[in-house]
């Protein structure tokens, strides 16, 4: 019995020995002299010993294994990086972007942790390169303009982003947020307080999404309501569209889709459906809230994006083309540019890039087919190309396309509005093919 007890804790010290070993071949893989991994980097990086004195210091810089991160012989990243600077993080950080993961910060996602992390010391907690929300508006700088101007902030805001926010991923929400945003509010805002019941007039809001009116960042109306906000909610008029706070399903609405706004904005209605053309948009089950939010919205009109959000949902094919045609013409004219040699024309509209569809589409309806705003496409157009200056082309009804004796000749005989791949918008990759396609006697 003694023999095996013995002989049991041999092989235990054994392992014990060997795993030591194997540790202390990882950690000196290089077989560095002692100290050459940290101090023996400092006898030529004397700056770094500022660093050190920081008051916040990456672990393998505090404890001089700089061969943590870096090969002190060669590499093939910049820096004597071990692997990729998108990859090298992860190696020990693998934990912040979680499995199932809803959400992901862009930066954390590429790999950029030295965007808001200092890699070897800084004065922040965690080795950010500032402190608070001056780190996350270095980005996002819309946001923190705006939340100059405003009139109410939000309190957790002004505590910091991260009060709501997991910088790294989320696996419980969107955006980035620590949990559902109902649960999140509900964690500061108690449903069962009395005054919160009368400022919601009684319905159980705390089963609906408290961003349908409120701005969680801050606005320039009490209670930090969206600065548009639709005139029932404003009056506190909910029972105009919803059934009673006491009924079975209170926010149930009393008509469906149209019919419900049809009530206040009968004049908008009647004319819409006096047009040849209605958007189907407004048509379907969901009518005016295909492209409106019914309580409050940061924008006007309480639209639920800028056009090009909103019309994206359903055109989301024209958009991607945009993109794609815009990215091409930047490197495109970067690189004749490089050359001297600019290139003429362009592969994209304005209006469809910058998402102001409504310059030529009525959003509700039209007599013009495609709801174009015109019923002459020429006179459409003309509103922003004097094309008269630089095209003595014959348009007009009285022209007829030599292609089709049905069709006359207007500018989308020639130029399609969304972009083609090919200069001024033309159907053809040369102005030659495109003309000899009616002027057929100069064909070669």
């Amino acid at each position: 019995m003694k023999v095996r007890l013995v002989f049991g804790c041999v092989l235990v010290l054994m392992l014990l020995l060997a795993h030591s070993a194997g540790y202390a071949q990882t950690q000196n893989k290089f077989k560095l002299k002692p100290d050459a991994g940290g101090k023996g980097c400092l006898n030529c990086h004397d700056n770094f010993k500022d660093v050190l004195k920081r008051q916040f210091v990456h672990t393998p810089v505090k404890t001089g294994q700089c061969t943590g991160c870096h090969d002190p012989h060669t590499s093939s990243h910049g820096k004597l990086l071990e692997d990729d600077p998108s990859k090298i993080c992860l190696k020990c950080h693998g934990a912040v972007i979680p499995e199932k993961a809803r959400s992901v910060h862009k930066v954390v996602l590429e790999g950029n942790c030295v965007k808001c992390h200092d890699p070897h010391g800084a004065a922040n907690k965690s080795n950010l390169l500032k402190a608070g929300n001056a780190l996350c508006f270095d980005c996002h700088k819309e946001m923190g303009a705006k939340l100059d101007k405003v009139k109410f902030k939000h309190n957790p805001v002004e505590r910091g982003c991260v009060t709501c926010h997991d910088p790294h991923a989320s696996v419980k929400s969107d955006h980035l947020l620590r949990s559902d945003t109902t649960a999140l509010c509900l964690g500061c805002h108690k449903a069962s307080n009395p005054i919160f019941a009368k400022q919601h007039m009684g319905y159980p809001v705390a089963t609906a999404r408290c961003t349908q009116c409120h701005d969680p960042h801050g606005s320039n109306r009490g209670g930090i309501l969206f600065d548009n906000v639709h005139s029932p909610v404003e009056k506190k008029m909910c029972t105009q569209c919803h059934e009673a706070p006491t009924s079975a399903t209170p926010f149930k609405t009393k008509k469906t889709g149209f019919e419900l706004c049809r009530g206040c904005h009968s004049k908008m209605m009647g004319e819409t459906f006096n047009k040849r053309y209605v958007h189907w948009a407004l048509l379907d089950k969901r009518g005016c809230l295909n492209c409106h939010q019914a309580h409050a919205s940061a924008n006007k009109f309480l639209l639920n994006g800028d056009s090009k959000t909103i019309c994206g949902k359903c055109h989301g094919d024209t958009v991607a083309v945009q993109q794609k045609l815009a990215e091409r013409e930047r490197q495109e004219d970067a690189a004749m540019k490089g050359q001297g040699q600019p290139i003429k024309g362009a592969l994209t509209h304005k209006p469809v890039q910058e998402g102001t569809c409504e310059a030529c589409h009525s959003p509700h309806a039209s007599d013009s087919t495609l709801l174009l705003k015109q019923p002459s496409v020429v006179d459409l157009c003309g509103t922003c190309h004097d094309w008269l200056k630089h095209s003595s082309h014959p348009m007009g009804e009285k022209t007829l396309d030599p292609r089709n004796k049905n069709l006359t000749v207007d500018c989308l005989s020639c130029h399609r509005s969304h972009g083609t791949g090919y200069r001024h918008l033309i159907p053809f990759p040369t102005e030659t093919n495109l003309c000899t396609q009616c002027h057929t006697q100069f064909r070669r």
